[in-house]
C-alpha cells in the first residue's frame, strides 16, 4: 500500500503489541504497589527502590501517562493490522470483520489478560523493573492529570478513602467465595473496616455497670474489691461518679502493699494516693482513633464523657479488641446457666431470668416497672453494680450475687431464697 510493505506493517503491529503488553503490566502494578512494597525493596538493597517510592507518590500521573501511551500502542497495532488486511482482502466487509476480530483477539491475549495477571501478582517486582520507563511516563501524565482534574469534578479524600475501603470489602468477599478465607477470617477483616465507622459509645461499659471505689477507701478494701470483682483496673471516685479522681491498677496496689512508704500502715493507705491519672475521651470518638491513642499514649482504660461533659461510661483496650475478634472468654467462663433448685429452699437462677419467672418459682408477686431481670432487680436494690457475694433483700426474697463471668465480670447467677416471716419483720 503506497510503497509500505506489508511485512513492515506486521512488524510495527507486533512491536506495538509488545509495548502495549509491557505498559499494561506496569499500569496494573502501579494500582497495586504500596509503600510497604517500596520499604521492602529498600531493605533488600534494590537499586530502584527510591524510584518505586517516587512512582507511589506520583501514582495518578504515572497511571495516566502509562495508560495514554498504552492506548496509542494498541491503536497503532489495530491500524497496522487493518492496513495489512485491506491490501490482501479484496472484499471490504471481510477485511473489516477480519481486522476487528484479529485485533480484538491479539489485544485481549497479548496486552490484556496475561500482562494484567503479572502486574497483579508481582506489583513490586514489575514496578521495580519498569521504574525508569514509568517515571518518564509520569512526566507525560502530569499535564493529563491537570487537565482531567480541571474538566472532571474531583473526589474528596474522604470519598476516595470510602471507595477504597468498599473495594477492599468486595475483594474480601470475592476471595472468601473461593474458600481461600474462612468465614471467621472474613468477618475479622470486615471488623477492621468497621472500626472507622464505630464510635466509642457503641463499645463502652455504661456508667450503670461501672465498678468503682471511693477515693478514701483503704488499700485493703481495694484488694478485696479486686479479688471479688475480678477486675485489674478500677476507677476511683470522690463525692459521686462524676468526680473521677483516677484509675487504680491492681499491680500498683500490690507493689505498694509489698513496699509501704511514708511510714504508713500498708492497709490504711487511701487508694487516691496511688491511683493514676484518668484519661478522658468523648463518646463520639471513632474506635480506630481511640485505639491509636491507646497505643501511642500507653493507656488501657479511658473514661468516656458525653456531649455535656458528664460521665457516660468507660472503655478498655479489651473492648476495642472484641470489636475485631468477637467476645473473648477464658477458662473461668461458664456455659449459660439454668434454673436449679438447691437445698434449704434456695434456687440458683440466671441473672438474666425475668423477674416474673422468679416470682412464679416462689409463688410471689415479684414485679418492678424499672427492671426486667433478676440481675437488674439486685442492682436496683443495692444501688450499685453487684459483685460476687453482694446481698440484697427485696419483695420477700433474699438475693445473693453468686458468680461473675465474662471479661466484664458481670454477675451470671444469683442465689434466691424466700425470707422467713421473722426476717421480713426485721426488715
Amino acid at each position: 500500500m503506497n510503497g509500505v510493505p506489508d511485512l513492515a506493517l506486521i512488524f510495527l503491529a507486533l512491536f506495538a503489541l509488545i509495548i502495549g503488553a509491557v505498559l499494561t503490566a506496569g499500569e496494573t502494578a502501579l494500582t497495586r504497589v504500596t509503600r510497604a512494597h517500596a520499604a521492602e525493596l529498600a531493605s533488600d538493597g534494590k537499586p530502584r527502590a527510591a524510584a518505586v517510592q517516587r512512582l507511589i507518590d506520583e501514582r495518578h500521573s504515572a497511571i495516566l501517562g502509562t495508560g495514554f501511551v498504552r492506548v496509542m500502542a494498541e491503536m497503532t497495532a489495530a491500524v497496522a493490522i487493518t492496513l495489512v488486511l485491506a491490501t490482501t482482502v479484496t472484499t471490504w466487509w471481510l477485511a473489516f470483520g477480519a481486522a476487528v476480530g484479529i485485533s480484538a483477539l491479539l489485544l485481549l491475549v497479548i496486552t490484556g489478560a496475561s500482562p494484567r495477571r503479572l502486574g497483579r501478582r508481582h506489583p513490586a517486582d514489575t514496578t521495580h523493573a519498569l521504574a525508569p520507563i514509568l517515571l518518564a511516563l509520569a512526566t507525560l501524565g502530569r499535564p493529563i492529570w491537570v487537565l482531567s482534574s480541571r474538566f472532571a469534578p474531583g473526589r474528596t479524600t474522604r470519598e476516595q478513602t470510602a471507595d477504597t475501603a468498599e473495594e477492599m470489602r468486595d475483594m474480601v468477599d470475592l476471595v472468601s467465595e473461593s474458600e481461600h478465607l474462612e468465614d471467621d477470617e472474613r468477618e475479622m477483616l470486615h471488623s477492621v473496616f468497621e472500626l472507622g465507622r464505630t464510635i466509642t459509645r457503641e463499645v463502652m461499659v455504661p456508667r450503670t455497670e461501672m465498678v468503682t471505689i471511693d477515693a478514701d477507701a483503704t488499700l485493703e478494701s481495694a484488694m478485696r474489691l479486686f479479688v471479688r470483682s475480678g477486675y485489674s483496673r478500677i476507677p476511683v471516685i470522690g463525692d459521686d461518679i462524676e468526680d473521677i479522681r483516677g484509675i487504680l491498677y491492681l499491680k500498683d496496689a500490690l507493689r505498694r502493699r509489698e513496699n509501704p512508704r511514708n511510714d504508713e500502715s500498708q492497709g490504711a493507705i487511701p487508694v487516691e494516693h496511688i491511683a493514676r491519672n484518668a484519661e478522658f475521651v468523648p463518646e463520639t470518638l471513632l474506635v480506630d482513633e481511640l485505639l491509636e491513642q491507646m497505643q501511642t499514649r500507653s493507656f488501657h482504660m479511658a473514661i468516656v464523657i458525653d456531649e455535656y461533659g458528664l460521665i457516660a461510661g468507660l472503655v478498655t483496650l479489651e473492648d476495642l479488641l472484641e470489636e475485631l475478634v468477637g467476645d473473648m472468654t477464658d477458662e473461668h467462663d461458664h456455659a449459660e446457666p439454668e434454673v436449679e433448685e438447691l437445698a434449704d429452699g434456695t434456687w440458683r437462677v440466671p441473672a438474666r431470668l425475668p423477674v416474673d419467672e422468679l416470682g412464679e418459682i416462689f409463688d410471689l408477686p415479684v414485679d418492678d416497672d424499672d427492671v426486667d431481670t433478676v440481675g437488674g432487680l439486685l442492682t436496683k436494690a443495692l444501688g450499685r453494680v453487684p459483685i460476687e457475694g453482694a446481698i440484697a433483700r427485696v419483695q420477700g426474697l433474699e438475693l445473693v450475687a453468686e458468680r461473675a463471668g465474662g471479661r466484664r465480670r458481670q454477675i451470671e447467677t444469683v442465689l434466691a431464697r424466700r425470707m422467713s416471716e421473722d426476717e421480713e419483720k426485721d426488715e
